[in-house]
């Protein structure tokens, strides 16, 4: 099974532990850069360029609340992320079974 182009951007995305860590405290609720900076110990720009990144691969979207910007997890940007991980996992059980059933018992000497 190969990702789509989208399901590749938002793993690359993932592969950075910084931005693991935004999801991770995203996925509480929505949160400003300064919160989200508060929390890591990572400035502020630094939080906006993973932001952008996270927001670029789907898995960020962003709505003005007065003079800020606040950010959620994009729910379609998670769901492929997690279907390609499922079918990648059960084709890899689907390989195992097969395997272990084809698999003739050893005797002991």
């Amino acid at each position: 099974m190969s990702p789509t182009r989208a399901t590749s951007a938002a793993l690359d995305a993932l592969g950075d532990p910084t931005r693991r860590a935004i999801v991770d405290l995203l996925g509480a609720g929505d949160r400003s850069v300064g919160e989200i900076a508060g929390r890591l110990p990572v400035s502020r720009p630094a939080v906006s360029r993973h932001l952008r990144v996270l927001k670029e691969a789907g898995l960020v979207r962003d709505r003005p609340e007065g003079t800020r910007r606040l950010y959620r997890l994009d729910p379609a940007g998670a769901e492929a992320v997690r279907a390609y991980l499922e079918a990648l996992w059960g084709e890899a059980a689907g390989r195992f079974r097969i395997a272990a059933e084809n698999t003739v018992p050893r005797e002991d000497p």
